[in-house]
């Protein structure tokens, strides 16, 4: 692909070559490939009929997911969170050592690989949060849980500028993959002032369906908060906000 230069940007298509518009900026690149029809027949194109069919497996699971943590997820992503997700799903597929190539999935893969997952990339977790927290998944009971002992918020959290408060956010989530449904339990501390005050011990348990058999994922994050004339705005519409999972176990 090319990049578009000058004062008048194009889209659309001239003659073989295509014009368009990314995040990126206006780009351009000559149409072409080779025919649909082909690439799903041909004995030559096997495999990547193979990687197209875990691709878009993948692809699927990924939005099992993010749904599941809709609620924290308006708040804390990134613009390409969707393919870095999509990514990382591959990787899960890709570690299947039971199924044939093309019919890997994600129960038969490694779902602990997306432990450390970061929704925001502007804004990760590593980075912004310095607090000890001990994260738990207890398959038997269903609890998924996160405890953070008393830490001085403006010692612990590196927080972007312009901001006055903090909340902190998690969830537990259970994701069948397979039938493409999900239980989900998030929790939430009052909005604090980032300032030299302790905390106090905060410990949230997220359940969900006790003895289950599924992947489950603990998501931590944190969202920061500007204080103008008595009211709270969401700081930068949310732009900085972490969040990551924490602890993952793929279920058995």
């Amino acid at each position: 692909m090319a990049r578009q230069k000058g004062i008048i940007k194009l889209k659309g298509t001239i003659g073989d070559i295509t014009f368009y518009k990314t995040q990126d900026g206006h780009l351009a690149r000559e149409k072409g490939g080779i025919d649909a029809s082909r690439i799903a027949s041909d004995p030559a194109f096997q495999r990547t009929r193979e990687n197209g069919s875990e691709f878009g497996r993948a692809g699927k699971a990924g939005k099992i997911l993010r749904t599941a943590l809709r609620v924290l997820l308006l708040n804390s992503s990134d613009s390409r969170m969707v393919s870095r997700l999509t990514q990382s799903m591959v990787k899960v597929i890709q570690a299947d050592t039971t199924s044939e190539r093309g019919l890997r999935n994600v129960i038969d893969g490694e779902a602990e690989l997306l432990t450390g997952f970061e929704f925001n990339i502007r804004g990760k977790l590593g980075t912004s949060l310095f607090a000890p927290f001990t994260g738990g998944i207890n398959r038997v009971s269903g609890e998924i849980s996160v405890d953070i002992p008393p830490f001085i918020p403006s010692n612990m959290i590196a927080a972007p500028g312009g901001t006055t408060h903090f909340k902190i956010i998690s969830a537990g989530v259970e994701v069948d993959f397979e039938n493409e449904t999900f239980v989900e339990q998030h929790s939430e501390t009052a909005i604090t002032a980032w300032d030299a005050t302790p905390t106090a011990v905060i410990s949230h348990v997220n359940t969900v369906t006790p003895n289950s058999t599924k992947p489950l994922f603990l998501a931590l994050g944190l969202e920061f908060y500007q204080e103008v004339n008595g009211s709270m705005y969401s700081l930068k519409n949310g732009a900085y906000n972490p969040l990551s999972l924490i602890a993952v176990d793929g279920g058995v």
